[in-house]
């Protein structure tokens, strides 16, 4: 087995050009270590004044307010409120209207709950 591992060594190495290297299985695989230098500028570069210092200041404004949860929390009161109304003047309401009713109020534990537990970013 040896002997011919060595004579298909040989005919590869005799058959070999510099274009095409064959490894065989059985052999180790060869690694090389490379170093590499490598040059990154750090100074600091003034490119003057932010043009969207404006709008980040408006975005943080608009979130302190907390702007976005109390409209949404006031539009669920509104929606709440003509529900029940609605509710209230039916005669004979039916299994669906319940269900209606009480997953608009269910839904109201919910945004009070996601309201309540989110907190405005402080510094």
């Amino acid at each position: 087995m040896k002997k011919k591992n060595e004579d298909n060594k040989l005919k590869k190495d005799n058959n070999m050009s510099e274009e095409k290297i064959v490894v065989s299985a059985d052999e180790k695989k060869v690694s090389k270590k490379v170093a590499v230098e490598l040059e990154v500028d750090t100074s600091i570069k003034d490119l003057g004044p932010n043009p969207y210092a404006k709008l980040i200041h408006m975005a943080r404004a608009i979130d302190a307010w907390r702007i976005f949860p109390r409209l949404f929390l006031t539009v669920y009161i509104v929606l709440l409120y003509k529900c029940v109304i609605w509710y209230m003047n039916l005669q004979a309401p039916t299994m669906e209207q319940s269900g209606l009713i009480s997953i608009v109020v269910g839904a109201g534990a919910a945004w009070f709950g996601l309201y309540t537990g989110s907190k405005s970013k402080g510094k």
